[in-house]
């Protein structure tokens, strides 16, 4: 018997060896600082240890703290009263309770669109690409499909299972030179990013929206950072500014960051019927005996209640007050802007050990690191929520500037303080 075959992996579409190999190095260091993996319960805003060490969570994606809103919690528990289960489980094509209806026309009425509901952004964006490859959602041409350098994981994982059906290539952060180009060359053109980024950056929709114009460029984007978070009723980013919210547009948004609840919806405007029960049959776990289970379903109608009142105006124009009270306190590339994340620049060295100091003063912010960021842009991830206090924002402010980030220009300081 001759020797046995050894596999060489072609690492056209990801790279384990290098994100693992690599970004292990930065866990496995956050773990033993104690900025990973850690227990903590929750009492009045105040996160505490086994071992009694209280702290401020910065770190947390629900910017207006609607997770914990009495009308939330008791829609939830109103839900599963109504319906006596938990868990509906079999696939939506077959059998659905009528909540679940019932939500996606909220969702729909809420945000101008038909809405389809599942259990994460990342089942959602796994379901409906593989489609788009396809030709199933579109003109039925397989199309280019573009994905931006810096999309999500969610969506960039499904570049092998997308590449079996069509033709992937990736693209430079948002570059529009590169996205014209290839319109000019191929008759059918996907740009697949982020909406909003988890990083503290908004897609440049009126740019792209030219080219969707100009040559039926199509894109899909993930706005879960924005909704709720932005615009009047709470439709995010790319649905308050983009000019084409017809059906060369698809936005992913997940429902448990800023919405407050769980789960996710896709955003369709335009796709006829048929095209909508392709995606109930054939979207991967979208479809299979996995609906948003009926306590989700509760808490999402009563959270799309609240999104239709004067409430989350107030909430929003708390966490605009907080962003810029921080703003006035630490400077970072994201300062001026709507967007509820900061990203503190620190080197790859240093992070580590500035996350923890911040976390001994009573802080919890989320040092960042390959592959969560390109190497060599390692930073400190804050995240701003209404609920944050003055004290705790100018609290942690003053830690930053401490462990060495850039304090806010005098100027900007005196415009917001």
């Amino acid at each position: 018997m001759g020797p046995k075959k050894t596999i060489q992996p072609s690492n056209r579409f990801r790279n384990n060896e290098k994100s693992v190999g690599i970004g292990n190095a930065f866990w496995d260091t956050s773990e033993r600082n104690g900025l990973a993996g850690i227990v903590a319960e929750l009492s009045d805003g105040v996160l505490r240890t086994a071992t009694d060490h209280e702290f401020v969570n910065f770190s947390c994606c629900s910017y207006l703290d609607l997770d914990s809103h009495p009308r939330v919690i008791e829609g939830a528990v109103a839900a599963l009263r109504k319906y006596g289960v938990l868990d509906h489980c079999i696939p939506r094509s077959r059998v659905q309770i009528p909540a679940l209806l019932e939500l996606e026309d909220s969702l729909g009425e809420l945000f101008s669109a038909d809405a389809v509901s599942a259990i994460s952004a990342s089942v959602a964006s796994a379901g409906i690409l593989p489609l788009i490859a396809s030709g199933h959602i579109g003109n039925g041409t397989r199309p280019l499909m573009i994905f931006d350098k810096n999309c999500h994981v969610s969506m960039a994982q499904t570049k092998p299972v997308c590449a079996d059906e069509t033709e992937v290539v990736t693209c430079r952060h948002h570059d529009l030179d590169f996205i014209e180009d290839r319109c000019k060359e191929y008759s059918q053109v996907w740009y697949i990013c982020d909406g909003s980024d988890s990083l503290g950056g908004y897609a440049p929709v009126k740019e792209l929206a030219v080219l969707q114009e100009r040559y039926g460029l199509q894109v899909f984007y993930d706005d879960s950072h924005s909704v709720s978070a932005y615009g009047a009723r709470g439709i995010g980013y790319v649905r308050s500014n983009s000019p084409v919210l017809d059906d060369r547009t698809i936005v992913v948004t997940t429902l448990n960051k800023a919405f407050g609840t769980s789960g996710a919806a896709v955003l369709l405007n335009g796709r006829p019927k048929e095209m909508l029960r392709i995606i109930e049959r054939f979207a991967g776990a979208l479809s299979y005996s996995q609906p948003l289970n009926t306590a989700a379903v509760g808490a999402g109608l009563a959270s799309a209640e609240i999104h239709r009142t004067s409430e989350l105006t107030t909430l929003q124009g708390r966490l605009q007050e907080n962003i810029a009270l921080f703003d006035s306190l630490v400077g970072t590339e994201q300062s001026g802007s709507a967007f509820p994340i900061r990203l503190v620049p620190m080197d790859d060295e240093t992070v580590i050990d500035a996350g923890r100091r911040v976390f001994e003063a009573g802080f919890y912010v989320s040092p960042v690191f390959f592959p969560i960021v390109a190497r060599g842009t390692a930073g400190l991830r804050v995240m701003m929520r209404a609920g944050q206090t003055d004290e705790q924002i100018r609290g942690l402010g003053s830690v930053l500037v401490g462990v060495g980030a850039e304090a806010a220009s005098p100027t900007h300081a005196r415009l917001v303080g």
